[in-house]
């Protein structure tokens, strides 16, 4: 038996359940605890924050709803990647695929990683970020200060999580399923008990005084002070796009579950369904989570929260002293959670490139349990390089950016494909078709704008990712491809 053939073909062993954690698990990670401080900072207002969570909450359900077209219609593993490419072509498909690896998925497992970390800090404090475990000396920089590169604990348990969480996933997707229920559906329990205690524990002078002026849009200083205070249109615009930086990233990564298509069973259902029921949850939470910060902090408290930890200031509010514990204790299960889904979904993205011919042969292979393991453990080393560099913080800040243009061009293939295979079944229709996804892509490519306009640190970082692409695209026919046009059907 030792000598038994590996599975040609994934196993369809999940559900609509799974498929609704998935979405859930993945997007929430440790962004709604820590964001709102840096929108409240650009934004001001209440009600703008409120907007600003409102606005990427429509933008995620309205693509959401949109990609059940899209997975109906190609019910296959690499989910977003086969939308590409059959709607445009190889390359396109690439340069997602490329990203998605270079930055995208490897960056935000790395960082949520750390996040788990440097809760778990506040549980047992050797962990935290400022226990140094290994320091060299690298050079020097122009100031003449000495450069170091250092391994903290945050980064090290990071790393654990990290293959731990992958090794369970090499085991087969029985064991992945588990810990996203479990650890997704108490997130989701730990999440309402907050919104409900913060609603109980809601400050009436708090609230009256951050609905007060609620609309007028200022700036608001690290230090707490005011800065600009009467914004123009464009400076207005340009503090929204900003804003929804950290929203959009909180927000990512609801494709996840189009990722896995091919273990889905009933994947023309449960797939566009799983898209609709883990948005709206997500959408729902995120904007409660806020009505509750607003409710018990000054707008000056979030902004300046230590650390941009918002749900650690509010939560001190809710539940006194052990208010610290228990938001630590929900962000470990939200991230551990987390992590565990993005580690799932991912690898079938480079399995199915690998089909395709356009990496890694051995991606393309699986194991006696059914999963692409040589994906799992390629994307687990480049999630703990980006864990020890230390620059998954800025690699994250180009994740928004890159993210809605893909997403931009993926709704947009509903169009070209409604053209180019007019015949083609189409069990579920993207609902709101043509007006909702063209809002989206206008909402979309407005974002975009503004932000290498006002932004423009957000945006080069991850343009750059994405085109270098290019040369490794014709690399990768050159020396991985193949003749034959692959279906991976």
């Amino acid at each position: 038996m030792e000598n038994q053939t590996p599975p040609q073909e994934l196993k369809r062993e999940l559900g609509l359940l799974d498929g609704t954690m998935l979405v859930v698990g993945s997007m929430i990670g440790s962004g709604i605890f820590i964001v709102s401080a840096d929108i409240t900072r650009s934004v001001g207002s209440a009600g703008w924050v409120i907007a600003v969570w409102l606005i990427t909450g429509f933008m995620t359900l309205t693509a959401a709803v949109s990609y059940g077209e899209l997975s109906a219609m190609f019910p296959k593993a690499g989910g977003q990647y086969v939308y590409l490419k059959e709607s445009y072509n190889k390359l396109i498909a690439f340069l997602y695929g490329w990203s998605f690896f270079a930055v995208i998925q490897t960056g935000t497992i790395a960082a949520v990683g750390v996040a788990f970390s440097k809760f778990a800090a506040y549980l047992y404090q050797p962990l935290s970020e400022q226990h140094i475990l290994y320091q060299i000396k690298t050079g020097v920089d122009q100031l003449g200060n000495d450069k170091f590169f250092s391994i903290s604990a945050a980064q090290a348990m990071s790393i654990v999580i990290i293959v731990l969480l992958t090794f369970i996933n090499t085991r087969g997707v029985e064991g992945g399923k588990w810990i996203q229920r479990i650890f997704t559906l108490t997130k989701i329990l730990s999440l309402f008990g907050l919104i409900v205690f913060g609603l109980i524990a809601l400050k009436g002078d708090v609230w009256h005084a951050n609905w007060t002026n609620a609309w007028h849009m200022h700036e608001i200083k690290l230090d707490g002070t005011n800065g600009l205070m009467d914004y123009t249109l464009p400076i207005a615009l340009g503090a929204i796009a900003g804003s929804m930086v950290g929203s959009i990233f909180s927000s990512d990564s609801w494709n996840s579950v189009t990722f896995i298509a091919g273990e889905m069973t009933n994947p023309k259902r449960n797939i566009g369904l799983s898209l609709f029921l883990g948005t709206l949850i997500v959408t729902v939470i995120y904007v409660m989570a806020n009505v509750v910060y607003i409710g018990v902090l000054p707008m000056h408290d979030i902004a300046t929260a230590a650390r941009d930890r918002v749900g650690v200031a509010a939560s001190q509010q809710i539940f006194g002293n052990a208010g610290t514990k228990i938001m630590a204790v929900m962000i470990m299960i939200s991230t551990f959670g987390c992590n565990n889904g993005l580690i799932m979904s991912g690898a079938r993205v480079y399995y199915t490139m690998a089909k395709d011919g356009l990496f890694f042969k051995q991606t393309g292979t699986l194991n006696k349990f059914a999963v692409p393991e040589f994906g799992l453990w390629i994307q687990c080393v480049v999630a703990c390089a980006l864990s020890l560099s230390g620059s998954y913080g800025n690699l994250l800040d180009m994740i928004s950016l890159v993210a809605v243009i893909f997403y931009i061009l993926t709704i947009g293939g509903i169009y070209i494909l409604r053209v180019k295979r007019p015949d083609a079944e189409r069990p579920y229709k993207a609902f709101g078709y043509p007006i909702l996804p063209a809002i989206y892509i206008l909402m979309g490519l407005a974002f975009c704008i503004v932000l290498l306009i006002y932004k423009p640190e957000y945006s080069r970082g991850g343009l750059y990712i994405v085109l270098s692409g290019i040369p490794i695209y014709f690399l990768a026919k050159r020396y991985l491809g193949n003749d034959e046009e692959t279906t991976n059907a």
